[in-house]
């Protein structure tokens, strides 16, 4: 297939592009800057514009643009910054895909679509939940809305906190955890649904070569833990203590509504698409999940 993917310069599309080339596809990069290699296309989310051609022959779309959620407090103004990264380059390339036939658009999503679930469990059936992060996502799942209309094959993949030794979930967590200032946040009962990078980049693929697979996919582990137990496992796998406890007060007063909706809260989401579709997760336990990526 010829793929062309936006937003390939982070966590997952570093991981994604080599591993697509080395099974035989053929990548093209979506770049805002000048291209300066023969596999870049340039373009302008808020111009709206992509550089002609860049679509010619191309299979599938992959868009993993976003800025990043975890960045302090949530001002408006980064409120704004946060939906406006993701919606205008969705709408963007939603209409290119539209426009030129191209027969897929996987688009990112999250799993903080359903919100704050506590302890019920959800998959792909379940309704959107409630916050800024669940209207976050709805918003930026129904700017994909004219590729569909177009006939293209829209796979919205509601991804979870990424797992990886370099990067992603673990990236702020490892320096404290070495320091031996790991610990719980608030109750420690609140789920968290998460993902390895290596079953993350081999679920985008096998969404992109299943033409059966479509609509919402929840890149998220079949086992979801709380983060109590997500504590443990990491205290485990880097061989320190975690004996600490961030009470909610504290992390409200230092985040705001961001401690809410991230650290303190979130959904007990897990895959049925991706199951039913004949993936196979590498890491679907945590503490082996934990031992891969570190």
């Amino acid at each position: 297939m010829r793929v062309l993917i936006a937003g390939s310069s982070g966590l997952i599309g570093n991981a994604l592009v080599p591993r697509l080339r080395e099974v035989g596809h053929e990548v093209l990069r979506l770049v805002r800057r000048a291209p300066r290699g023969a596999d870049e296309r340039g373009w302008d989310p808020p111009a709206g514009r992509i550089d002609d051609g860049a679509l010619d022959g191309v299979d599938a779309v992959v868009n993993l643009c976003g800025a990043p959620l975890a960045s302090g407090r949530w001002s408006g103004a980064r409120k704004q910054l946060l939906l406006d990264s993701r919606v205008e380059p969705t709408e963007v390339l939603a209409e290119a895909v539209a426009e030129h036939g191209v027969p897929a658009l996987l688009n990112s999503s999250g799993v903080n679509f359903y919100g704050d679930t506590g302890d019920r469990e959800v998959d792909e059936g379940a309704p959107g939940g409630g916050g800024f992060l669940a209207h976050l996502c709805a918003t930026w799942e129904a700017a994909t809305t004219s590729a569909a209309q177009g006939g293209a094959r829209v796979v919205l993949l509601r991804t979870s906190p990424v797992l990886s030794g370099t990067g992603g979930l673990l990236g702020p967590l490892k320096p404290l955890f070495w320091l031996g200032l790991g610990g719980r946040l608030g109750s420690g009962r609140q789920y968290l649904p998460w993902i390895s990078l290596p079953d993350q980049v081999e679920a985008i693929r096998f969404a992109l070569e299943h033409t059966d697979v479509s609509g919402p996919v929840n890149l998220a582990s079949p086992h979801p833990v709380t983060n109590a137990e997500f504590t443990r496992s990491l205290g485990r796998a880097l061989r320190r203590p975690a004996p600490w406890w961030a009470p909610s007060p504290a992390l409200r007063l230092a985040l705001g509504e961001a401690a809410d909706e991230m650290l303190l809260s979130g959904p007990r989401a897990v895959p049925s698409v991706l199951p039913k579709a004949g993936f196979r997760f590498r890491h679907p336990d945590l503490d082996d999940a934990l031992a891969a990526v570190l």
